[in-house]
């Protein structure tokens, strides 16, 4: 039997499908855009506000015991005179779900009734409060709070199927986050000549949460800390019941001296690139060419429909015009061996890709040139392209580090010293791992038309899509205030019958 949620979707589906179908292909004598004799009017009744999905973010919150975890962990005011520990940190991770790009956004939402509705709330604090917070936080305490939404991790990720727990991968990477300021305590500069500051950032893969934010000073390793860190976000998966960790990182995070250690656990496995120094490479022009094989990419993925005639290609004309040199992969082989890092008393499987490449200038071949990239791992067992491409499946992580910075605005230096600056990026974070959690609660299908589950980071992909980006209104009924959620298209409408915690088309409190 069908749910109304799914009456819904399906009846909005049919309508849209039979209007674009009527509009048809026929010439018309007039645009399609008509418009028409619209009325606007400002209604004193009623209150609407276009990210309507923020009440049901705290309901998820209230739900997954993130409000308690966070006032037991965290212990900064002597008084709450109103807020509490939780009201200040979830004021700047529900800032940026609202779509809040600073700190001094904070004070649209302070103003807008329909928003303090949503929250059930007088008041909320007010930017320089909010900034005020987070220069009251020490180390200490920036870390109790990252215990707190560990706390909350590992009750979401036990609520989910036994699958779910099959395989743990923690990416880890550097990034620099650059301030035009000149007095923020802390800051340095960076190898590339920016000043601010170099924060590690560990993420799971498998959703695309936030697993650990280290900020550092700008001039700081990319592996700084990142040993320990990893430690910790394998102890804490083992602990939720992950069955395998994996680690993946860039060359720079091939910590040679923890792998012995890692090693000892088989549930632990690595990849991780590692530089092509001169005994590397030596090691690669010295194997027999009987160890090599031709390495094909996978293709990305089957086209749906009837394949398209490639376009030409302008830009390589262009090139050859003007006599740039043009570098031309030709084609990649892969092979491996056994090999022993200096610092370790183990020997880990090392896999060696080969580019030959053409170097052209003009329409002319200058020579011919091969490069070579290395990955360690201690998997023995999977094909040497599978850790290849297992490596390369990395590259998600810069998608999300790039969507921490320009789209949630979680990674900026927005007050005035590294700690304080730290524990901004943990709190925003959290309006990023929210949406994750908010995932994890959504059906394993996508829709009626998804025949296959969907993966933890797919159904994070939508969330973020839908976290709150769909309009509601408040009304009152039998003396309560009530949240409706406006379905104003079939998207919309997916979105709010999805919504985590409530019910039908209404929830009230």
């Amino acid at each position: 039997m069908q749910t109304i949620e799914q009456q819904w979707c399906r009846n909005g589906k049919r309508t849209i499908e039979a209007r674009l179908q009527r509009s048809g292909d026929s010439p018309r004598n007039e645009p399609v855009f008509r418009g028409g004799n619209l009325r606007y009017e400002v209604s004193d009744r009623v209150g609407a506000i276009g990210c309507g999905g923020i009440g049901a973010v705290h309901l998820l919150a209230q739900r997954i015991g993130l409000i308690d975890a966070i006032d037991q962990h965290l212990h900064v005011l002597k008084l709450h005179k109103p807020y509490h520990e939780s009201d200040h940190v979830l004021n700047i991770a529900y800032n940026i779900l609202c779509g809040g790009r600073r700190l001094e956004d904070i004070e649209r939402r302070r103003n807008d009734t329909v928003f303090l509705d949503a929250l059930q709330t007088d008041r909320i604090p007010d930017p320089t409060t909010a900034g005020d917070f987070c220069r009251r936080l020490q180390p200490e305490h920036v870390l109790a709070l990252g215990d707190a939404f560990d706390e909350v991790r590992l009750r979401v990720w036990q609520q989910q199927p036994q699958e779910f727990l099959e395989q743990a991968t923690i990416d880890m990477d550097g990034t620099l986050v650059g301030t035009t300021g000149s007095c923020k305590q802390g800051m340095d500069i960076a190898y590339d000549g920016t000043w601010g500051y170099h924060p590690l950032v560990l993420t799971l893969a498998e959703t695309g949460e936030v697993l650990c934010v280290l900020n550092r000073s700008g001039n700081r390793p990319s592996h700084e800390g990142a040993a320990e860190a990893a430690g910790d976000a394998m102890a804490l998966c083992f602990r939720a019941g992950f069955r395998r960790v994996r680690l993946r990182g860039d060359t720079d995070f091939t910590q040679t001296r923890h792998l012995d250690a890692w090693t000892e656990d088989p549930r632990v496995q690595f990849v991780f690139g590692i530089d092509a120094m001169p005994q590397l490479t030596a090691i690669g022009e010295e194997l027999a060419a009987t160890a090599w094989k031709r390495l094909f990419r996978r293709v990305k993925r089957a086209p749906a429909t009837t394949p398209r005639q490639r376009p030409a290609n302008v830009k390589e004309p262009i090139v050859a015009e003007r006599e740039f040199e043009n570098i031309r992969l030709k084609h990649e082989d892969i092979a491996e061996c056994r090999y022993r890092p200096h610092a370790c008393r183990k020997e880990y499987r090392l896999v060696i890709v080969r580019k030959n490449l053409s170097i052209e200038r003009g329409e002319t071949a200058l020579f011919d040139d091969v490069r070579y990239h290395f990955y360690l791992t201690n998997d023995w067992e999977s094909p040497a392209e599978a850790i290849v491409f297992q490596a390369n499946d990395r590259c998600q992580q810069e998608n999300v580090i790039e969507q921490l910075k320009n789209g949630a605005r979680a990674l900026l230096a927005p007050v005035d010293n590294l700690v304080s600056n730290w524990a901004y990026m943990v709190m925003a974070a959290l309006a990023w791992n929210l949406k994750a959690w908010w995932a994890l609660h959504l059906p394993v299908t996508l829709g009626p038309g998804d025949r296959q589950g969907a993966s933890p980071l797919q159904r994070a992909e939508r969330a973020r899509a839908e976290r709150g980006h769909f309009a509601g209104r408040t009304a009152r009924r039998n003396r309560q205030l009530g949240w409706v959620a406006v379905a104003v298209g079939v998207g919309d409408r997916q979105g709010a019958a999805k919504i985590p915690g409530t019910h039908g088309h209404r929830h009230e409190w």
